[in-house]
C-alpha cells in the first residue's frame, strides 16, 4: 500500500518503521524542518545535549518498550530528582518525609508524618470535584498554597477550582526520603540524545521522508491510507472550532559554570512568571561541560500557529472534542493517532506503545480485507 504518515514524532515514525518492514510506500510528512516532534534534541555550540522542547525523561514499566527503545539507541539510568523554589526556601519534589519535615521544621518518623498529614487535610471534602479540592484533601491548604496553587495557575492559565481533580490523582505523596519524580521501573535517557532514534526508525529505503511539508486533507485522495498524528481539529480547518492546547515558551540563556545543581527547579509562587528551570547539560551527567544552557519555561495558551503541548481537556473542551470524533468517525482512509490525533496527555512510552498496537491491528485488517479504525484508541 502506498500510505501517507503526517507527523514525524514517536507516533509517526514508529508506525513508519513497522510498516515499512512490512513492504509498504511511505511518505512521511512534518512540517517542521527536523524529525522527533517535541522530542527532538541537539547539541548547542558548546556541546551540550540540549531537548529542544523541553525536558523528556523516558519512564516505563513496560518492559517491552524499554527493550524497543534501547534497540535503536543505549538509555542510561537517570532519575528526576525535582526541586522547588516556594516562598524563597528550596525543597524536594515530589511532596516526601523530606519535604514534609523541612516545609513545618519538624523531625517526624513515617507514621507521625502520616499521622500529621491526615490532621492537617481538609476533611470536610469528600469527593473532590477539582484540582482545589483534591489538593486540600490531599495535603492540607499549607502545601496546596506553597506548592500547587500558584504553579497550576500559571501551568494551566486557569484557577486550580476550575481544573479537575484528576490532574492531581496523579501525583505521589511519600513519607519516606525517596525523591525519585517518577515510580516506573525503567528510566533513562538516550546517551546520544533522543534525534538518532528517530533517524534509526526512519532509515528505510521505503520510507520518504518530507519535511517543511503542510499536510491537507485533498493530499489524501493520493493514498491508499493515512495515519495523522497532528491535531484532529486541523484536518477539519478547525470548521467546529479550535480545541484549547497550552503552549510553552522557553527564554534561553548560556552560562558558565553550573547554574542551579540540578536538571529541573520548579518555581511555585504566582509572582514568578515562568513555572519551572531546565538546566540540560543535567540531564546528561555522564558528560562534563564548563559551560550551561538554561531553559526558563512560560506557558500559555495555544494560538494558531504555536505548538501545541498539553491538552486542557476541561468539561466545555470534551464537547468539541465529542463533535469533532463524529466528524471523524464519517470518513475513510484515515486514522487519528498520537497525543495531537486523540488530544489526549501521552508519555512517550505509551505513545510507542499504541503505535506498535496500532500496526497490529492494521495488519489484521489488511489481512482480513477489513475497514481499518478511525481511531485505534478511545480518545474519550
Amino acid at each position: 500500500m502506498k500510505i501517507a504518515i503526517v507527523g514525524a514524532g514517536f507516533s509517526g515514525c514508529v508506525i513508519a518503521h513497522q510498516l515499512a518492514m512490512d513492504g509498504h510506500k511511505i511518505d512521511l510528512f512534518d512540517s517542521r524542518k527536523h524529525i522527533g516532534g517535541n522530542c527532538y534534541t541537539e547539541r548547542d555550540e558548546n556541546g551540550i545535549m540540549v531537548h529542544t522542547y523541553g525536558p523528556h525523561i523516558f519512564h516505563t514499566d513496560n518492559e517491552h518498550i524499554w527493550n524497543f527503545v534501547n534497540s535503536f539507541e543505549k538509555f542510561i539510568p537517570f532519575i528526576n530528582r525535582v526541586k522547588a523554589n516556594s516562598q524563597g526556601k528550596v525543597f524536594s519534589l515530589p511532596i516526601n518525609l523530606h519535604t514534609i519535615n523541612q516545609f513545618f521544621d519538624k523531625s517526624l518518623n513515617p507514621e507521625e508524618a502520616k499521622d500529621f498529614i491526615t490532621k492537617i487535610s481538609n476533611k470536610e471534602i469528600t469527593t473532590p470535584k477539582s484540582f482545589e479540592e483534591q489538593a486540600l484533601k490531599f495535603v492540607g491548604n499549607d502545601l496546596y498554597e506553597a506548592f500547587f496553587k500558584g504553579y497550576t495557575q500559571k501551568q494551566w492559565g486557569r484557577s486550580p477550582k476550575d481544573l479537575p481533580a484528576s490532574i492531581l490523582k496523579r501525583l505521589p505523596l511519600r513519607f519516606n526520603y525517596d525523591d525519585n519524580y517518577f515510580n516506573h521501573k525503567y528510566q533513562g535517557i538516550p546517551i546520544n540524545g533522543y534525534t538518532p532514534i528517530f533517524n534509526k526508525l526512519i532509515d528505510n529505503k521505503n520510507i520518504i521522508l518530507k519535511l517543511l511539508t503542510e499536510f491537507s486533507s485533498e493530499m489524501s485522495e493520493e493514498y491508499e491510507h493515512v495515519f495523522f498524528s497532528g491535531t484532529i481539529d486541523s484536518w477539519f480547518e478547525h470548521k467546529l472550532g479550535v480545541l484549547p492546547y497550552r503552549t510553552l515558551h522557553f527564554q534561553k540563556e548560556y552560562l558558565k559554570g553550573d547554574f542551579q545543581g540540578c536538571a529541573v527547579m520548579n518555581y511555585c509562587d504566582e509572582d514568578t512568571p515562568y513555572t519551572r528551570i531546565t538546566e540540560h547539560k543535567h540531564f546528561s551527567p555522564w558528560e562534563k561541560n564548563e559551560n550551561s544552557i538554561i531553559y526558563r519555561e512560560f506557558s500559555k495558551d495555544y494560538e494558531l500557529g504555536d505548538i501545541p503541548y498539553y491538552p486542557v481537556r476541561l468539561k466545555d473542551d470534551k464537547k468539541i472534542l465529542k463533535d469533532y470524533i463524529d466528524l471523524a468517525l464519517s470518513i475513510n482512509k484515515v486514522s487519528f493517532v498520537g497525543r495531537l490525533g486523540t488530544y489526549r496527555y501521552l508519555d512517550m512510552d505509551v505513545t510507542i506503545s499504541e503505535a506498535l498496537n496500532a500496526c497490529d491491528m492494521f495488519r489484521v485488517c489488511i489481512k482480513n480485507n477489513s475497514k481499518i479504525p478511525v481511531f485505534f484508541n478511545n480518545p474519550i
